[in-house]
């Protein structure tokens, strides 16, 4: 089966092989002639950047890059990135990478020509309108992972280096003008990151389908994205060279972010501040935490779950759902505790401190407390 499409929502996305050779095109309709590209430190040296450059360089874009972006970015790599960005004289962002360098290369095109800090940007109320709208560099966005989704959102996650908390930073703006989703660039990936970023696609169709709010169309894409995790994670998995396979859960990754414009939950409220601290994976952290958040919500999900069950091929409705998670965790080499992940539980009253105030709570079907919250650490520990 030959997967390609040209696709205008949520954003113009150019799927398929070997379109990152059409990043020069990409460039041009986002109206940019000198990129800076922003990706990671492990990103920063291997051949799919190196070719990627190359790409850039052959078309007059020139070569500019930008890698000194931490797992969990922070405020500390967004400064650094917007000096290089200002001084190279730079007109645009490729963001390019998993959920790091994406979410950080679309800071640097926001914070570009802004004078607030970005604390004053987060995701409350309409702070986003404090942005001077019209100083936002356009953003072209190369997922290389398949799980975050960053490359189809209107926001970033950024760390705040002193108190480590995770924040969310949110403008209309930040949406890429345009992506390249080329599962090429994903066959290097190792299992454990195929299979955390594949688990974070999973997470967020779970919780956008978990969610109490009203987006048909959100709950449509998140049971559907279920579906595509089910089927082709396990086939990514074993073999990294299936190119279908990635192709299919590079658009799950695209279909989670997408519908947890519905809201997300509980999975999230625990695992930014245990990302923060603790530095895991945010995929892998968010399947850890998915078991015991799923037996909280059970009273409130269990029907729609019935019948996402039934559509995902699963015997036993809720129960056969909940148990499928916890033998697909297992399948895909993911600890069953966060003690495994190096989270302390002696810190858990911070833990859940911070969970109470991740505005992921309020797309939580259980209304989230410092009880419930805390039995969902313990649970999980």
């Amino acid at each position: 089966m030959t997967l390609t499409a040209n696709w205008s929502y949520p954003t113009t996305i150019k799927f398929g092989s070997g379109r990152i050779a059409e990043l020069p095109a990409a460039c041009a309709q986002a109206g940019v002639k000198r990129p800076l590209l922003v990706t990671d430190k492990g990103l920063a040296n291997l051949p799919i950047t190196a070719a990627t450059l190359d790409i850039m360089e052959a078309a007059g874009l020139g070569r500019g890059i930008f890698s000194d972006v931490d797992p969990n970015p922070n405020e500390q790599n967004l400064d650094a990135g917007v000096a290089v960005y200002n001084a190279g004289g730079h007109d645009g962002v490729i963001a390019f990478g998993g959920g790091s360098g994406l979410d950080l290369g679309k800071m640097v095109a926001f914070m570009c020509g802004q004078t607030r800090p970005v604390w004053d940007y987060e995701d409350v109320g309409d702070w986003w309108t404090r942005a001077d709208a019209d100083a936002i560099a356009p953003i072209v966005a190369v997922p290389t992972t398949a799980g975050t989704g960053s490359e189809v959102g209107r926001a970033s996650v950024i760390t705040n280096s002193v108190t480590h908390v995770k924040k969310i930073i949110f403008h209309p703006k930040v949406l890429p003008q345009v992506v390249i989703c080329d599962p090429e660039l994903t066959v290097g990936m190792p299992k454990f990151i195929t299979a955390g970023t594949g688990l974070d696609a999973f997470a967020h169709c779970v919780e956008a389908y978990s969610s109490p709010h009203y987006h048909p169309m959100s709950q449509g894409i998140a049971l559907e994205g279920m579906r595509l995790v089910k089927e082709y994670l396990p086939r990514a998995y074993a073999d990294g060279t299936d190119i279908e396979a990635r192709a299919q859960m590079m658009s799950a990754a695209m279909m989670g972010a997408t519908a947890f414009q519905k809201g997300l939950g509980a999975i999230h409220a625990m695992s930014h501040p245990i990302g923060a601290v603790f530095h895991t994976h945010h995929g892998t952290t968010n399947a850890v935490c998915m078991p015991a958040v799923l037996d909280l919500n059970a009273p409130k999900i269990a029907d729609r779950f019935r019948d996402a069950a039934a559509y995902l091929d699963i015997e036993g409705g809720f129960d056969g759902f909940r148990a499928f998670v916890q033998d697909f965790n297992d399948a895909l080499g993911i600890p069953r505790s966060l003690r495994d992940l190096g989270v302390d539980p002696a810190r858990v009253d911070e833990l859940v401190s911070e969970a109470l105030k991740d505005p992921s709570c309020g797309g939580n079907p259980v209304e989230l407390t410092e009880t419930n919250l805390r039995q969902l650490f313990e649970a999980s520990f």
